[in-house]
């Protein structure tokens, strides 16, 4: 089977309620569920309560907050779903953020051994990131996304009306991740997303420019599905972002996914420098408006070791390597960069000193 075959039917509209009742239609009566976040709730589910009186969709709410990314979490949606008679002929519909829609297609795609699912994503991180792709899954002992499942939703539902409640920082730190869409894929699409005014945003223009980011996701994907090879790409800012996104939750300093990526890019556009080639220059310009718009994590020299021994377990990594995605030039990758331990803590120790 050819990767093509497999993936999701990634649909944009501003229209949601007709896209869900083509979709709903399409299952027994009875067997259509929704789980949300209850965060996401009140604001949410009125656009789509139409087709939740129509079909006499059941749904249920876990708590929201990455802190619930977790196998409790993933017992309630399964204890909700049995207790409701679902079955694999049945629809899970996933309408949160990136927590929401990765927790609820791991629950999918285990419950009786998997069963439909349609991802409503409603924050710019999942637009552009979470809902796309197949990845599923919740954290385990301290770790994100330690265990779960690659399995495509049956669909994804894109509409900018989601994005009007939520606030600056949720919304810069979806950013984050279209920002390293153009670094790896395309100076255009960088060099639009730099042009495009934050304080005052066109949801029109931002749909069509997460429509481009989007795309360069689902290239990726649909060229490697299950990350063996050019998937990877994906992963640049990663390695060192989720350390840091990690450490600061074990340190009671919680940062959002999308800052933690941006302050991994930094570092690992400093690697690129050292391993690739990437200009120094660029290394500057790039790290300076990131810096401006993302503010900094603060670590000192003493923490170097602890953000290094999260690293070690990234699931890119092959045997005592850790593999990065670099980047010579923007829009071009290089996939499993090996850079030694010396070497990593330069790239902190750069981080650390910007201003």
């Amino acid at each position: 089977m050819t990767d093509s075959k497999v993936h999701s039917n990634i649909v944009f509209s501003q229209h949601i309620e007709d896209e869900l009742q083509k979709i709903v239609r399409n299952y027994p009566s009875g067997k259509v569920f929704l789980l949300t976040e209850q965060n996401a709730a009140g604001f949410c589910l009125p656009l789509i309560q139409t087709v939740i009186d129509e079909f006499s969709i059941k749904y249920t709410a876990i708590p929201s907050g990455e802190e619930n990314k977790n196998i409790q979490s993933v017992g309630l949606v399964w204890d909700f779903m049995s207790n409701n008679g679902a079955d694999r002929k049945s629809l899970l519909i996933n309408i949160g953020g990136g927590m929401l829609t990765d927790l609820g297609g791991f629950a999918a795609s285990t419950f009786k051994r998997g069963m439909d699912f349609v991802n409503i994503p409603t924050t710019l991180l999942a637009q552009v990131d979470a809902s796309i792709g197949g990845k599923t899954g919740f954290n385990f002992n301290g770790l994100k996304n330690e265990i779960g499942v690659f399995m495509e939703p049956n669909s994804v539902i894109i509409n900018t009306n989601f994005l009007k409640t939520i606030d600056h920082e949720n919304f810069l730190s979806g950013y984050a991740e279209m920002l390293k869409h153009g670094l790896i894929k395309s100076r255009e699409h960088w060099d639009e997303l730099l042009e495009f005014d934050m304080e005052n945003i066109d949801y029109d223009v931002l749909q069509e420019i997460i429509a481009h980011s989007v795309a360069i996701k689902e290239w990726h994907v649909l060229n490697d599905l299950t990350e063996q090879n050019i998937r990877k790409a994906l992963n640049f800012g990663h390695t060192i972002g989720h350390a840091f996104e990690s450490y600061a939750m074990k340190t009671g300093r919680p940062i959002l996914h999308g800052y933690a990526v941006v302050y991994g890019m930094i570092a690992e556009l400093y690697l690129s420098v050292k391993q690739c080639g990437l200009g120094w220059d660029e290394l500057n310009s790039i790290s300076s408006w990131l810096l401006a718009k993302y503010g900094k994590f603060e670590i000192q020299e003493s923490d170097f070791e602890a953000l290094y021994q999260l690293m070690t377990h990234d699931k890119k990594n092959e045997g005592k390597r850790i593999n990065f995605t670099l980047i010579p030039e923007i829009g071009k990758v290089e996939i499993n960069v090996d850079c030694p331990k010396e070497l990593i803590f330069d790239a902190l120790e750069y981080y650390r000193m910007l201003k």
